[in-house]
């Protein structure tokens, strides 16, 4: 039976020299004309049978979400300038990823890898990227990039995540964190054993900062993100700029981060009792903002009209 022979420092030292090796290999291709050759979407990457499939999908599978022509209702759009803004430069395989792995939104990873690409192809014919005469094979997925968008206005890298994401990312799980307050006094919890095997790095991240030290970070958390959702250039999740100039929005953004440092001096102060008040102001700072923007979109995935208020002194 074989003997693993651990990874030394002689095998780091020689690592760098392979490395060099596998560079020099590509830049032997290079020369010789075999290295793959980036395409991009404008160059006629897909055809017009291909692009049909896609078509006969998205009217089952994804025009209840993005409109019948694109143009986003509870999901974002699929064409114009925010859609390309999005994937700027970008490979074509990483939007087949995104349509075979998360999409359709109630039911994801349900397309196979070649509906995924039919999609595309779809998508790209709607965009008015010409067809060629060879369908789209996961083979050129790699090599084919869209074009660099133009987008205007500030030199700040774009937003990572949509404003339902960046939600869900830091001002869900934080507020929960906050409301359990009111059930269960954080001075009165005992702290965790160490999580056992097989080892999970949630639990075990869960017994490091316990009882008022875990209601400390939610509120730092609340806080000091709050500012977040004033930042230029994000989008809802259905594709609907966020209304960071509006005052209405800044204002419920303010109260949220007042909410967040009333949390945070409460919790250095171990005031278990003063949480029920702001457990209160908490949710009406989330339910002020929900009731314009949010709820009257309908239940999660139907909100085509989310991020659209009306219009200022109605």
């Amino acid at each position: 039976m074989a003997r693993l022979i651990p990874l030394s420092r002689l095998g780091f030292r020689y690592a760098p020299g392979a490395t060099f090796c596998s560079y020099a290999l590509v830049g032997a291709l290079v020369l010789a004309g075999q290295a793959p050759q980036v395409r991009s979407t404008t160059e006629g990457v897909y055809s017009d049978g291909q692009a049909g499939r896609g078509q006969t999908l998205y009217k089952v599978q994804c025009a209840a979400c993005h409109g019948v022509a694109m143009e986003g209702t509870s999901g974002p759009p699929l064409a114009g300038d925010s859609f390309l803004s999005n994937w700027s430069a970008q490979p074509l395989a990483n939007f087949v990823d995104k349509i075979q792995k998360t999409m359709p939104f109630n039911l994801p990873g349900s397309l196979s890898r070649s509906q995924s690409t039919d999609l595309a192809a779809y998508v790209l014919q709607a965009g008015k990227f010409p067809a060629g005469q060879a369908e789209l094979s996961e083979a050129a997925l790699a090599r084919v990039v869209f074009p660099v968008a133009n987008v205007a206005g500030s030199s700040l890298s774009r937003p990572e995540g949509n404003l339902a994401e960046l939600m869900r990312a830091i001002a869900f799980p934080n507020s929960n964190i906050i409301f359990n307050v009111q059930l269960k006094d954080p001075g009165a919890q005992t702290k965790k054993p160490p999580a056992a095997a097989p080892f999970d790095y949630v639990e075990w991240g869960s017994t490091v900062y316990p009882g008022w030290l875990a209601i400390d970070q939610a509120a730092v958390a609340i806080t000091e993100t709050a500012p977040l959702l004033l930042t230029p250039g994000r989008r809802c999740q259905n594709g609907r700029p966020v209304p960071v100039d509006r005052p209405d929005w800044k204002q419920y953004v303010k109260e949220l981060a007042e909410v967040g440092k009333l949390a945070r001096r409460a919790s250095q102060a171990r005031n278990y009792d003063a949480f029920i008040d702001i457990s209160d102001k908490l949710n009406d700072a989330c339910a002020n903002c929900h009731k314009v923007y949010r709820d009257k979109g309908g239940t999660e995935g139907s909100g085509a009209t989310r991020c659209q208020p009306a219009p200022e002194g109605k």
